[in-house]
């Protein structure tokens, strides 16, 4: 049996940093890799987590808009584990409310990182997911809300149970292309870049779940979407409500669901709680 693993991405700060911390503390037994796009930076981080104790952790390069660093990745976990027992897809952004780039452009960027920067890393690492292994996609609280903000068009099809990948994608590139005519919300879409690529992350892995039962029914694997709630990061700034620790708790409690659990799975969890979609 090859060493188990766990992958991080965007983890060199904040949430991501604290979920690191976070499944070495709740006892997880293998190789924690904490990735980064910045190499100093990450390699810094770990640095700074084994000095804490946390010994198990080890730093790979992975920028999630580069679908060549997501095949490296692939490559790593399957020539040194053979496989990869926990994703979770952290990596995201925001623009702050005060940014002066045009709502197109901050749609385009946004949408590129959290939407398919996420579904890249996943078309690289879920085809190498072993039994029983879970993935948890970072979400947030933000896709409800912009949800409810649709038109009533979009609200159905963002809720159809049978939505295909492919559509959903369409989708993305819809909002990216109104928002940058300056239409969007005359389409029906809500006015919040960052809302509408959470939307598609948390669809996303309502969609990807549905896929790994039909595709692997006995293997136990469970993948959902969570939020961390609103926290204390250089994203969401220091009035948030949550520490950085306090908003690893959800996705490290995904993480960790024990072997044989069968829910939650396909599902938006927030505060450990399954939320209605």
């Amino acid at each position: 049996m090859s060493k188990r693993v766990a992958v991080v991405t965007g983890a060199n700060k904040g949430i991501g940093l604290a979920i690191v911390k976070g499944l070495c503390k709740a006892g997880f037994k293998g190789d924690i890799l904490l990735t980064a796009r910045n190499e100093k930076l990450g390699q810094d981080a770990v640095a700074g987590l084994h000095s804490e104790g946390c010994k198990n952790v080890i730093f790979h390069q992975l920028d999630i808009c580069d679908q060549g660093s997501s095949l490296k990745l692939k490559k790593f976990l399957e020539e040194k584990y053979g496989g990869l027992d926990v994703l979770i897809n952290n990596a995201g952004i925001a623009f702050k409310n005060a940014a002066k780039e045009p709502f197109g452009e901050q749609a385009e960027v946004t949408m590129r990182t959290n939407f398919w920067g996420t579904l890249w890393v996943c078309y690289a690492l879920l085809p190498i997911l072993r039994p029983n292994a879970r993935v948890v996609n970072v979400s947030s609280f933000v896709s409800k809300k912009s949800l409810d903000k649709c038109s009533p068009e979009l609200q159905a099809q963002f809720r159809n149970k049978d939505l295909a990948e492919e559509e959903l994608c369409l989708l993305m590139g819809q909002f990216v292309q109104a928002a940058q005519a300056g239409d969007h919300q005359a389409q029906g879409w809500p006015d919040t870049a960052y809302g509408t690529t959470k939307i598609g992350v948390t669809v996303l892995s309502r969609i990807q779940a549905r896929v790994i039962t039909e595709t692997r029914p006995g293997d136990g694997i469970l993948l959902n979407a969570c939020c961390p709630g609103w926290v204390r990061t250089d994203m969401a700034g220091p009035n948030a409500t949550k520490s950085p620790e306090e908003g690893a708790e959800t996705p490290v409690y995904l993480a960790m669901l024990p072997e044989g659990a069968k829910e939650p799975h396909g599902q938006l969890v927030w505060d450990k709680t399954v939320q209605e979609w």
